[in-house]
């Protein structure tokens, strides 16, 4: 068994008092104070949170876009620079390895960034379909470290940052799912808007030297516009909310992109990607769904959904109390007869069966 790994961060996590927990391979911050809080803060106010632990591959050359439509699911040589892009890498047989996002720095030059437990897998399978073209994928990871500012207030605080200067574009004009260019203390930093709690925000990718000055310098610039470290705790319930899927949850080998509603990622128009042959789900594999519920006992991952004379329909892949919502929300496999927005099911909770019914995703939208 290897030694469990830290960020950069590890020492302000210390002084914090984090509470840490293993997440792929990583010890990270599950916690500073409450988890209720932190969750509030970032749909009131905004959160800073350590994501050091993803993974990042650059790849370049001549045939880096050609190479990406073969390598990933999605149609990336459309992709224009300055932009962003949500994708899926997947097997031969269809099954999705990991979901990545991809940003195009340059004409030919691209950076992903993957699920820190599927690093591993991600760069074997990368590396394995350069052949034939003109193109170098690297694993830069442990060069970099990312840390997210989320929140309404998260423009602000960024944009307020002591060291962050020669931004490309004016803060007004970055978009969601885009990038600008800028330096923090001389050394380049990637202003990517992308999150993963369904608040606008920032991920900042700056050299893993200079992580522990930028995020001091975000929380001082944050300090009173109700900026609070956050932990995976609430970054997992702020992205159920946002009906985002996590991998090892709703995402894994053994999912079509279909039957987990992405169906829309995978351009099956392509001449050839890899995956395409068997990216069709059976007609009676199980779809995910979202789950309302009433009062306060929350369906957990692994929790049966079953009908009313008890017949099982499928699966809770994620679930919790939702802190904004006041109820019980979950995201769920379930049979194609029982997924139809507005069906009653049940959650099976510790032999308990708890009312609840198929809900659209995502359960919450921010309005602005």
């Amino acid at each position: 068994m290897s030694d469990p790994r830290y960020t950069p961060l590890r020492e302000r996590h210390e002084a914090l008092g984090a509470s840490f927990t293993d997440f792929g391979g990583w010890q990270m911050p599950v916690r500073y104070t409450s988890d209720l809080a932190e969750h509030h803060a970032v749909r009131e106010a905004a959160g800073i949170f350590d994501i050091s632990h993803m993974a990042e591959f650059t790849v370049r050359g001549p045939g880096a876009a050609d190479y990406l439509d073969y390598a990933l699911a999605g149609r990336l040589s459309a992709l224009v620079v300055g932009k962003a892009k949500y994708s899926l890498l997947l097997a031969e047989s269809g099954g999705i390895i990991d979901d990545v996002i991809v940003y195009r720095l340059q004409d030919d030059d691209f950076l992903i960034i993957s699920n820190a437990g599927n690093r591993d897998a991600v760069r074997e399978a990368l590396l394995a379909r350069t052949d034939g073209h003109e193109v170098a994928v690297v694993d830069v990871s442990d060069d970099y470290a990312l840390i997210a500012v989320q929140g309404p207030n998260a423009e602000a605080i960024v944009a307020a940052t002591a060291g962050i200067d020669e931004v490309s574009i004016p803060w007004a004009e970055q978009k969601y799912y885009a990038w600008a260019s800028a330096t923090y203390a001389g050394t380049p930093l990637l202003l990517a808007r992308t999150g993963y709690t369904g608040e606008d925000g920032f991920e900042l990718l700056v050299a893993a030297d200079h992580a522990t000055a930028l995020w001091d310098a975000v929380l001082a610039a944050g300090a009173d516009r109700g900026l609070v470290p956050a932990g995976l705790a609430a970054r997992d319930t702020l992205r159920l909310e946002a009906g985002m899927p996590l991998y090892g949850h709703e995402l894994s080998l053994d999912t079509k992109p279909v039957q987990a509603g992405l169906g829309r990622v995978v351009v099956t128009a392509k001449d050839s990607f890899v995956g395409k042959d068997a990216v069709d789900a059976a007609a009676d594999a199980p779809v995910l769904v979202g789950l309302s519920a009433e009062g306060k006992r929350a369906g957990r991952a692994g929790y049966a959904v079953v009908a009313e004379d008890g017949t099982v329909l499928g699966e809770i892949t994620s679930g919790a109390l939702s802190p904004t919502l006041g109820h019980p929300i979950a995201m769920a496999y379930v049979t194609p007869s029982s997924a139809e927005e507005g069906t009653a099911v049940f959650l099976d909770v510790r032999g308990t069966k708890i009312p609840a019914t198929v809900t659209a995703l995502p359960f919450y939208r921010r309005t602005k």
